[in-house]
């Protein structure tokens, strides 16, 4: 069975193409700046690399053609025509509270996704496109969707709902519903199935830290609770992002500032984070570059914070699920960044987390114990791969 996973944002698609008997990448890469003057395509195989050809790229239909050309390509391509796609599976963000797992995509869905473009504005419209290209290039190929939401609707009440009066929740459906559920998901399972331990017997703290950067609460196998909220902008700092703020803050930027709107929602979610704090850049491989051998004060103190603000979510998910088995650190960042791992784990023995500073300096591709011998909480860094997650769930679906 061979699947074609796509991830299509406002401008952009991001393409896996798994065979599933091994689970491997057969052609990955990605078409981008969709829309735009010159447009940038990357296709590569184990045998052949094509690396950001500039052209004109019109809308995610002509990429998707594009793409599927590639695949299929006489002297560079992997497979004979397009009927060896047995399924598409879409990485999708926000279904509101209608689906808690994978779906097989129907008119339904896609009037669901319509119904929640007020929730992700840049994202639904996007994946839309993706699916109606899609349809387009191969109607009669089945389509799937991961949602981003989906493995957060297991949360309790107490967790999604916010202190405000409860006809917002009834009537605007506004609550927390979290994302990076995909790589959430996929990550837990990949540490029981590395531990040997039944998932259902693991609490688990879940550190997925890249540009967009979330923690999660996982008991039995369930997400319980996360940082992210109504929209990616709540919880941990990120690269462009402020995470959590006092409320009153916007409003105190537009009544005192003479900031509008637009002003202020650009300003929280594109020049703030690493990238506000540091006054440097929002490339977390720079700030560490800065921190190691500038010593330069502003990446140290944005640095702080950022670990800090993981540190304290660490605490809270410790004590909201009475103890923790596992701490995972994935990511881009979580990966790739000793001296943010070591950072956030400095100090919490009292809560049984000890790292070992030997494994964590050193570098492998491949999931990694980082926990000394006598820490109670086995420490993690899992390399996420949520292509790969979308591929099982497809898989699992269309088998149905």
């Amino acid at each position: 069975m061979k699947i074609l996973v796509l991830n299509c944002g406002s401008s952009s698609i991001k393409y896996q193409l798994i065979t599933m008997q091994k689970n491997d990448v057969l052609a990955e890469g990605i078409a981008e700046k969709i829309g735009e003057e010159i447009a940038l395509f990357t296709y590569k195989s184990e045998k052949y690399t094509q690396k950001k050809r500039k052209m004109v790229i019109e809308d995610h239909e002509q990429g998707l053609q594009l793409i599927l050309r590639s695949l299929v390509d006489s002297t560079n391509g992997v497979l004979c025509n397009l009927d060896e796609i047995d399924a598409v599976g879409h990485r999708l963000v926000h279904a509101g509270e209608h689906y808690s797992d994978a779906v097989l995509i129907t008119d339904h869905v896609v009037n669901v996704m319509r119904e929640c473009i007020s929730l992700a504005p840049l994202h639904n419209p996007a994946n839309l496109k993706g699916i109606e290209a899609v349809k387009a290039a191969m109607p009669d190929c089945p389509q799937c969707g991961v949602f981003d939401t989906a493995f957060h609707q297991s949360m309790p009440a107490e967790a999604y709902l916010y202190a405000l009066p409860l006809d917002f929740y009834h009537t605007h459906k506004i609550r927390r519903y979290g994302f990076h559920g995909t790589s959430h998901k996929y990550v837990s399972m990949k540490a029981a199935e590395f531990l040997g331990r039944d998932l259902t017997d693991l609490n688990i703290i879940c550190c997925h830290l890249g540009n967009g950067a979330s923690i999660s609460a996982i008991k039995a196998g369930k997400s319980i609770d996360t940082s992210m909220g109504l929209t990616p902008l709540e919880g941990l700092m990120m690269g462009t992002r402020c995470g959590d703020l006092d409320p009153a803050i916007p409003i105190h930027m537009q009544q005192s500032l003479g900031l509008n709107v637009d002003d202020v929602n650009s300003i929280l979610n594109k020049k703030s984070g690493m990238l506000g704090l540091s006054q440097i850049s929002n490339d977390m491989r720079e700030i560490e570059d800065e921190v190691l051998n500038n010593k330069n004060p502003k990446a140290i103190q944005a640095l702080d914070v950022y670990c800090y603000r993981i540190k304290k979510y660490i605490g809270s998910y410790y004590a909201a699920m009475n103890g923790a088995d596992l701490l995972i650190f994935t990511g881009g960042v979580g990966e790739r960044m000793p001296i943010l791992r070591k950072q956030v784990c400095r100090e919490l023995d009292c809560l049984g987390i000890q790292l070992d500073d030997v494994e964590n300096a050193r570098f492998t591709d491949e999931i990694q114990v980082l926990s000394s011998p006598d820490s109670r909480v086995t420490i993690l860094k899992i390399p996420t791969n949520e292509e790969l997650m979308i591929a099982l769930d497809t898989q699992k679906l269309i088998s149905k």
